[in-house]
């Protein structure tokens, strides 16, 4: 198959209405963002990026154009934290004012729809939507379809306590959806937002999602997402931070659901005092395919770094990291650390794992690591002469492993609801919940 000739088959970007179209330098952004990616084509597994995953049953989709908003459907059963911090919630990429719950809102805080704020060409920054990010010619897409997402500004100095709680619904229709997030946090801000993508069980939607942030000076961003789409669903998605000097980005990222899903985390520690902390779950089991790519630029002195990702594959699953660490010239005094762990619990799960150092300045601490095995029988003899069924001691053992990670998440709410699933994905979790 010709992917660059099917792309353009698909996709006829002048016949959909979307926001901004009467901003000039909206539809400019957008058309040259389109042609960028008709020009490329998907990706191939002969890209090395694209190496172990391969995409091109995205491109075989009847449509590749944005789904329209669907009044009929019923999303609102869906929402899991209707009274946890600021929601909004979007369905099918669309933003639902009737779903969503900002709530009050301190002073020198915004949230807005991305789709209002194209629309009136008010207070964007043309930067954050004309930016074309180099990391994946998905973003060039999304750039062209953006129908919807999140916009969050802190003024210097504010901080938001309650989370801001961003949900993604995918109703079932087979949509092509195409999220577009911003967050700007001001010197001294500080904010945690999570982003949450949830399908019906057998949805097979297309989720193609960027999401930008830019951090101030000394501002703090804890950045909370998890994947729980329908089995047949296609995930996508780049989240790229900028930070200014003594800034605070962390991220945890978990995939539980979807057929295929890739995600490209990268931020750039352009100032001294930088600290980037990356985390990640991944949990699949079938045919599913998880692919975290990551990429750290220290480019100032006195960054630190660290990033923590776990795997566990049943099935016939597959799962990739790629984990890409830059340290360039001048910055010295840099302190990074990367650790991928996965686990195996059949013969025909995989994984590919390939950390990734460049090191061009002196005086560094650099670390990395890399493991892949299987349950370890010293630990599952020590449960069984404890009186610890078989069956019982696996699960204790594989939710130990994954709770190493859960436990770094900071919103109370989401911790439990990311705990509550990984034992309802364990064969004794039930009795695990009782024991804990």
């Amino acid at each position: 198959m010709n992917l660059q000739q099917d792309s353009r088959q698909n996709i006829e970007p002048e016949h959909v209405p979307l926001p901004g179209h009467d901003v000039p330098w909206v539809v400019r952004a957008r058309q040259s963002a389109f042609e960028r990616f008709a020009a490329h084509g998907f990706p191939t597994r002969r890209e090395e990026e694209w190496k172990y995953t391969d995409v091109s049953a995205i491109g075989k989709r009847a449509s590749l154009k944005p789904a329209p908003p669907d009044p009929t459907s019923d999303a609102a059963a869906l929402i899991l934290f209707r009274d946890s911090g600021h929601l909004m919630v979007f369905v099918d990429g669309h933003y639902s004012g009737e779903l969503s719950a900002a709530g009050e809102l301190p002073a020198g805080v915004r949230l807005a729809s991305l789709a209002d704020m194209l629309n009136e060409a008010a207070d964007l920054p043309e930067a954050f939507f004309d930016q074309l990010h180099e990391h994946t010619i998905f973003a060039a897409l999304n750039n062209a379809f953006a129908t919807g997402g999140a916009v969050l500004n802190l003024a210097p100095g504010t901080v938001l306590d309650a989370p801001v709680y961003l949900l993604f619904i995918a109703s079932g229709q087979g949509a092509a959806i195409y999220p577009r997030n911003i967050v700007i946090a001001g010197e001294g801000a500080s904010a945690t937002v999570i982003e949450h993508y949830l399908g019906v069980i057998d949805a097979h939607n297309f989720t193609d999602v960027v999401t930008q942030i830019s951090l101030g000076a000394g501002a703090q961003l804890q950045h909370c997402k998890l994947v729980q789409e329908g089995s047949g669903a296609f995930h996508v998605a780049g989240i790229h931070a900028e930070q200014a000097a003594d800034s605070r980005f962390v991220s945890h990222s978990f995939v539980l659901g979807g057929r295929l899903t890739r995600n490209d985390i990268t931020s750039s520690l352009n100032e001294p005092g930088c600290l980037c902390t990356l985390n990640g779950l991944y949990l699949l089991d079938g045919k599913q395919h998880v692919d975290h790519h990551t990429r750290i630029d220290h480019i100032a002195p006195s960054g630190i770094s660290r990033e923590y990702y776990r795997g566990i594959m049943n099935g016939e699953s597959r799962g990739v990291f790629n984990g890409k660490l830059l340290v360039h010239p001048g910055a010295v005094k840099t302190d990074a650390h990367q650790a991928n762990h996965n686990l195996l619990l059949s013969r025909q799960a995989c994984v590919d794992t390939k950390p990734q150092l460049e090191i061009l300045a002196d005086d560094v601490k650099c670390t990395h690591g890399a493991t892949v095995g299987q349950l370890n029988d010293d630990s599952l003899f020590y449960l069984r002469s404890r009186g610890v069924d078989a069956a019982l001691a696996r699960s204790l053992l594989i939710y130990g492993f994954a709770n190493d990670i859960i436990e770094k998440v900071g919103v109370p709410d989401l911790r439990a609801r990311i705990r509550h699933l990984v034992l309802e994905r364990l064969p004794q979790g039930g009795q695990i919940k009782v024991m804990l």
